[in-house]
């Protein structure tokens, strides 16, 4: 099986490169950074040029990151939620891509692939806040040229490592293709344990988008918390809603009594940044704390009114 495989990549090898980029980068949990290692090590017996694999793999990164930017850039917020549920990294939820994001502007795009998870969020983002499409593109080439061209390098450095690796696997015939498969499989179970285990931890009492415009309409002021960036509040904010991100949890003073009811709400899907600041809340010794299930969508598909903060 994995001779197969290497005969493949011999003779369709830039248009494996630019498939296994593609699908990576357009979201699926296929790894592409092996790919390219191998077709870097066969650099040195002449049958890739490091040009054509870098081209390929560059291109096919930017399409698939120019996918995204588009979406980002029609359909907002919206696609970055997708986007968070889909996703099989923990850590890449929007409300943390954001934060890098707006911290270092477009430059994230160029290290945004080395970190699992961000690619496909940092390319939608960059629509969703509008960056211009020149500066995308730009940034997101290069960032693609890095990355590919890293593991080519390595690849092409290593290539008598890699050489005997593959004469390993091929040797041991179809569990050598076993082997592989078992590798791909045991990352994405890790990758969707390493999610659930987060989600996980999140867990508490919430309380529904019905049960806050009742406590509203009985004349209950409960303290109302939106930890979303400012820049995603121009859709209206949860009337009485106070502004609390993540990183300021620490410094902010509210208030309350430690038994008072507090409400937060994101735009995360599973309440991911209410959740994470609501357990801060409670290792301050709040005790009354709860994300509101849906977040500000939920509450806004409900018809519910909100205001222009």
């Amino acid at each position: 099986m994995v001779a197969q495989i290497i005969q493949l990549i011999l003779e369709y090898g830039l248009l494996i490169v630019f498939a296994c980029v593609f699908i990576e980068q357009i979201g699926l949990p296929i790894p592409a950074y092996p790919t390219l290692l191998i077709t870097g090590a066969l650099i040195n017996q002449g049958n890739f040029s490091a040009t054509s694999l870098l081209f390929t793999a560059v291109v096919a990164a930017v399409v698939a990151d120019f996918f995204w930017y588009f979406c980002g850039r029609k359909y907002g917020n919206k696609v970055m939620i997708k986007l968070c549920r889909i996703s099989l990294s923990p850590d890449s939820c929007v409300r943390q891509t954001e934060s890098m994001y707006l911290r270092i502007g477009p430059s994230a795009l160029l290290f945004c692939k080395f970190i699992p998870g961000f690619a496909s969020v940092s390319s939608a983002l960059a629509g969703t806040l509008g960056t211009k499409r020149l500066t995308f593109l730009i940034f997101d080439g290069f960032g693609s040229a890095i990355w590919a061209g890293s593991a080519i390098l390595l690849g092409s450095l290593f290539s008598s490592a890699i050489d005997e690796l593959l004469n390993i696997l091929t040797q041991m015939g179809k569990w050598g293709g076993l082997a592989i498969i078992l590798g791909l499989l045991v990352f994405i179970a890790t990758k969707w344990f390493q999610r659930y285990r987060f989600l996980k931890s999140l867990r508490m009492a919430q309380i529904s988008v019905s049960e806050l415009w009742q406590m509203l309409n009985a004349g209950l002021t409960p303290t109302i918390i939106d930890v979303r960036p400012l820049h995603l509040q121009d859709n209206g904010v949860i009337p009485g809603a106070i502004t609390m991100s993540i990183d300021n949890v620490n410094s902010a003073i509210l208030d309350n009594a430690t038994d008072d009811e507090i409400v937060l709400y994101c735009a995360c899907p599973n309440e991911v940044s209410s959740a994470k600041v609501a357990k801060m809340l409670m290792k301050k010794g709040y005790k009354r704390v709860r994300p509101l299930t849906g977040g500000i969508e939920a509450w806004i598909t409900a018809g519910y009114l909100t205001v222009i903060s």
